[in-house]
């Protein structure tokens, strides 16, 4: 029963029909504010999803509404827009779920999505909607798609994957979490497969030197440093079996204590060199290890395996033999797929050390010595330390600092090795076996290979399909449209085929904001004037889960944008807000 000394149900409704009627909430054009100060809040666009709001999205929608409205109320143009992220797999799998089609489960989500917001009385500019699976939106992200690949940040590549048999697709590296995935849970594997490349990787000393220019929150700048994971090293050349091979090091200074090497199970080496007696050991560790996560690998807490593949290694440094194991806690993704072990100061390697009775050497002295040989290394931790270099050689007595730039210069002087840095960014991984996604707007070609559509011929829309489900098998929904497919090739005529795979979910989310600016443009996706008056965003509220996804991708695509000329700052956000969850841990 409504309150008869406060009616809400009468009061909401007139003055949220008001609001709608009068664009109460309209932000002006750049041309219209006169002398009035910009301020554009933003909230992290919802997938519209089935189930409707939930709790969460209010909480983050309610603080930016009610900024928005008193920076309106002292004098601010303010720009609060509000937008739907409908492509991916959450639409896809409602629809699969349901057993209707993507397109109409999604517009009916986003009605209701709409009505809800509209309820709780949000003051939001409506005028400025946006649908990522808007045809026209569509249009604008392939043109950038088109622009990256222009500029050589886009390529086919045959890489190891994250398949997910039950979501029926690869996965990129930041959507695996714990060996699931990171929406549903469900187990992943590794498998090799042709898939699109964004060189996410070319930019990664940007995306972390620029980190300084924004107002972030410290634990997501410190989630995004580490996942792109700058370290500066050498890389060393190793003889194994006579055969050159390259091995990523930190700590060059500590060349002499290296005893073992480690390869990752999936290093092209291990095959080559393992001897005939270690042969099924070596296969039968491969095989475990390729069902395990990246972070269940390197868990530090894990008890250390390998394999010993029967092959040894020539130190450059000193000329001594050491042997070649495999284990899982080396990554084929990380430096050169190798490392060289120094147990006496590195942790894991101390315990895989004394785990298999291999030779520890203290070379920075600070640490309990060895006596000799794991078995009677008095202390349970390996010194990991900056110290004084014994038992190596030239570098004695230097200290760690003199020692790396020493022992850096001397192989760079032998041919033996050079000073590096290395990332564990890998480059993003784009391409995704689902029928609902933005086509990549390429056909392949015999004769003239990968050939980009022309602007005009854009957007290339999804082609009408009961059949959207995913095969399970890694082939593609959209193959199976032989009509589609088959077409001929922009540049010469001849018969050619489309692009199958389609764009991954953030693909929209990584430019909307733009869109907002200028959402009804057909010759621009944002006009230059309005970007320059409204950019950079001045407050973005969201959730500290999309660190090294959503806000890391947009910004890679912001800087390129940046210096394709088309964006005039080099950030898009200038602080963001992490809202926190409801009923979440302390």
């Amino acid at each position: 029963m409504p309150d008869p000394l406060y009616p809400f149900p009468s009061i909401e409704s007139k003055w949220q029909k008001f609001w709608l009627e009068n664009n109460t909430f309209k932000a002006l054009e750049p041309a219209e504010a006169k002398n009035k100060k910009k301020l554009y809040v933003l909230d992290m666009f919802p997938y519209p999803s089935g189930a409707g709001l939930h709790v969460g999205h209010p909480e983050g929608y309610t603080a930016t509404d009610i900024y928005s409205r008193y920076k309106r109320m002292n004098g601010f143009n303010v720009l609060h827009p509000m937008g739907w992220d409908a492509f991916g797999l959450p639409a896809e799998q409602y629809a699969i779920e349901t057993g209707t089609h993507p397109a109409v489960t999604t517009q009916k989500n986003i009605r209701v999505f709409k009505k809800q917001i509209q309820r709780l009385g949000l003051g939001y500019d409506w005028d400025r909607e946006v649908d990522t699976t808007d045809p026209e939106y569509v249009r604008w992200t392939q043109w950038i798609f088109l622009k990256i690949y222009e500029k050589g940040l886009a390529y086919l590549a045959e890489v190891p994957v994250w398949w997910c048999e039950a979501l029926g697709c690869v996965l990129a590296n930041e959507e695996v979490v714990d060996g699931k995935s990171e929406r549903g849970g469900h187990p992943v594997v590794r498998r090799p497969m042709r898939q699109w490349m964004l060189k996410i990787t070319a930019y990664a000393d940007r995306l972390l030197e620029d980190l300084a220019l924004v107002d972030w929150p410290d634990s997501v700048k410190e989630m995004q440093k580490n996942w792109i994971g700058r370290s500066e090293g050498a890389e060393v050349i190793f003889k194994i079996d006579g055969k050159d091979s390259p091995v990523f090091t930190t700590r060059p200074d500590t060349l002499f204590g290296a005893t073992y090497l480690v390869l990752s199970p999936e290093h092209v080496l291990v095959s080559k060199i393992t001897s005939a007696q270690q042969k099924n050991a070596v296969e039968e560790y491969q095989k475990k290890s390729s069902a395990k996560s990246e972070l269940e690998r390197t868990d530090l807490s894990k008890e250390k395996t390998g394999v010993f593949t029967g092959a040894y290694a020539v130190n450059p440094v000193n000329g001594k033999k050491i042997p070649v194991w495999i284990a899982d806690y080396v990554l084929a993704s990380y430096g050169t797929g190798a490392i060289m072990a120094v147990p006496a100061h590195d942790q894991r390697d101390y315990e895989f050390a004394k785990k298999f009775h291999l030779e520890i050497v203290e070379v920075i002295a600070g640490g309990d010595p060895p006596k000799s040989g794991a078995d009677k290394y008095s202390s349970e931790e390996a010194f990991t330390g900056d110290g004084k270099n014994v038992n190596s050689g030239f570098l004695d007595g230097l200290s760690t600092a003199e020692a790396k730039k020493k022992m850096i210069a001397w192989l760079e002087e032998k041919n033996l090795g050079k000073k590096t840095v290395n990332y564990k960014l890998r480059d993003w991984l784009f391409s995704r076996q689902r029928y609902w996604g933005e086509p990549i707007p390429v056909v392949h070609c015999k004769k003239c290979g990968i050939v980009p559509l022309s602007e005009k011929n854009l957007p290339l829309t999804l082609p009408e399909t009961k059949d959207f489900k995913p095969s399970g098998n890694a082939e593609q929904p959209l193959a199976k449209i032989k009509e589609w497919v088959n077409t001929a090739c922009p540049k010469c005529s001849s018969p050619a085929e489309r692009e199958t795979n389609t764009m991954p979910q953030w693909a929209g989310s990584c430019w909307y904001y733009l869109r907002y600016i200028d959402p009804k443009n057909k010759k621009h996706f944002v006009d230059p004037a309005k970007e320059k008056y409204w950019m950079p965003v001045d407050l973005y509220v969201g959730g500290a889960e999309h660190a090294v996804l959503h806000l890391l991708y947009s910004r890679f695509w912001h800087k390129v944008l940046y210096d394709l000329g088309c964006v005039s700052t080099k950030e898009p956000f200038t602080k963001l807000v992490n809202q926190g969850m409801i009923l979440g841990e302390d």
